[in-house]
């Protein structure tokens, strides 16, 4: 059996910007209009962290299973290497994936019931990322998944259940963190193209090839602060947004320099951080100007 330790490492902590971030950007134009409530949003990052945990213990579970992780180049997989039965993964997504479904189900009886049907949604497209007969994981759609999950979702979503309305000011944030979020997504699959091709996981970067895979990561890390331009209409506070850019520049370094394998972890990490500094940089601009 993995240790705790081995457990979290399975749960990919490095992909939680991709959780908060959302939130923090929800919550941001939430309070611009002056709906924030603080313990929905705790309540909206519950289901989001759940969420994404569940969908890396099910991504664990189904390519162990399908053998895409057998040599893998980057961190741990529990069932790839062999450290833990697929049940027990299964069992751990299934259990993530579920307590994100009851306090998304609160949020929803709290809010509006046809959030039911977006979490619905959500579950489905969290297991058939990588599950099932037809994963659209491995036919090239994960990062427009990522982009629709994580970004318009979760921001317009989180904006939602505070303000009972959404803006476009939370479309501008949404589409920021959706494609700082793709771009976490672009960065691993840039790195497992040969063991993607050599397993047969068709993602877009095996689609795009190595050279443009880089160019669209460098698309996707541009994209926000073309989201904060835009939202200097709402308020000049949102220039703070560019004090990220450094962040991204360093995440998008080893991209650019046609770095492979290992030596491109530092762009998820980097990636992730700089989604993280936007999103609040941004949220808290927005609520001062609000």
């Amino acid at each position: 059996m993995p240790t705790a330790a081995q457990w979290i490492e399975g749960a990919r902590p490095r992909t939680l910007p991709n959780a908060i971030a959302p939130v923090l950007a929800g919550t941001g134009a939430a309070a611009a209009i002056d709906g924030a409530v603080w313990w929905k949003a705790l309540l909206a990052l519950g289901v989001s962290i759940s969420l994404i945990i569940g969908v890396n213990y099910a991504n664990d579970y189904s390519d162990g299973i399908r053998g895409t992780d057998d040599e893998r180049v980057g961190p741990l997989r529990l069932v790839g290497s062999g450290l833990a039965s697929p049940a027990a993964v299964r069992g751990a997504a299934v259990a993530s994936l579920t307590l994100g479904a009851v306090l998304g189900l609160i949020l929803a009886v709290l809010s509006a019931w046809w959030l039911i049907l977006i979490g619905a949604v959500c579950l489905a497209g969290a297991w058939f990322y990588t599950g099932g007969n037809k994963p659209y994981g491995y036919r090239g759609f994960g990062e427009i998944a990522v982009f629709v999950f994580f970004g318009l979702v979760a921001v317009l979503g989180t904006e939602f259940v505070q303000a009972g309305r959404v803006d476009w000011a939370g479309l501008a944030l949404a589409i920021g963190v959706g494609s700082f979020s793709s771009a976490v997504l672009v960065a691993n699959n840039l790195r497992d193209i040969p063991t993607d091709t050599e397993s047969g996981k068709t993602t877009l970067a095996v689609k795009l090839g190595d050279t443009r895979t880089r160019t669209l990561h460098l698309a996707l890390m541009a994209a926000p602060f073309l989201m904060t331009l835009i939202l200097l209409v709402r308020t000049p506070w949102a220039l703070a947004g560019l004090l990220a850019v450094p962040l991204a520049v360093r995440a998008n370094a080893p991209v650019r320099a046609d770095r492979g394998g290992m030596e491109l972890i530092p762009a998820l990490r980097d990636s992730g951080l700089a989604m993280l500094a936007w999103s609040a940089l941004t949220a808290v601009a927005l609520w001062l100007g609000g």
